[in-house]
């Protein structure tokens, strides 16, 4: 039986204030919804695992992910250092599609992120869409898409309310993460098995 891979990533939420990362995050971590809004303070990091497939595996491969949720407020943004986004494996980019201006402030925000990174796989979220009166194609989602293809990213629309894309958010942002690190290194996350251990010489000082 092949062994399963198990691999940890470090993820980042950013986004401007009040476009719902927290939110996002406490419904896919633990699957709660507060209409409170708390200011995030800085950095807030959690912890959720994921099965991820892998084609042509038998065992989806156990993701461990490290989920930062970035202030939001602009002057934080202006003070950001490397030391945050160092590490990055992958970054979900969150606007609220009822102010419009969120959307176009994500083109800052990933991109301060890809300066460090080297261009980590991103999924755009378009939250709140229980508030969109017209479910269907909209010009917000038309902006959307613009913003999403010019990062090579995929985008869904999310509610944190409803639950809408949020699991299905962060497993597309697993996917790419996974994929991408077993192209690059075939064997990562195998822990080795049943592998021999080279021979100790014993040397003897000379007479």
């Amino acid at each position: 039986m092949e062994p399963r891979r198990h691999l940890k990533a470090k993820i980042c939420l950013v986004g401007e204030a009040a476009v719902g990362k927290t939110s996002l995050i406490r419904r896919f971590v633990q699957s709660q919804f507060s209409d409170d809004y708390l200011t995030t303070i800085g950095v807030k990091v959690s912890k959720k695992r994921l099965d991820v497939a892998i084609p042509e595996e038998v065992e989806p491969a156990l993701l461990e992910l490290a989920v930062w949720d970035v202030m939001g407020q602009p002057q934080f943004r202006e003070l950001l250092q490397e030391a945050y986004f160092a590490g990055v494996s992958g970054i979900i980019g969150v606007a609220d599609l009822s102010r419009p201006d969120t959307l176009q402030a994500l083109y800052e925000w990933i991109d301060r992120v890809d300066r460090v990174t080297s261009q980590a796989p991103v999924v755009i979220a378009g939250n709140k869409s229980d508030l969109l009166q017209n479910p269907h194609f909209t010009e917000v989602e038309v902006k959307m898409e613009a913003l999403a293809r010019s990062f090579r990213a995929e985008w869904r629309l999310t509610s944190a309310k409803t639950g809408r894309n949020v699991e299905q958010v962060f497993q597309l942002l697993g996917a790419h993460i996974v994929d991408r690190a077993v192209k690059a290194r075939p064997s990562i996350g195998i822990a080795a098995r049943g592998v021999p251990k080279p021979p100790v010489t014993e040397t003897r000082p000379a007479p």
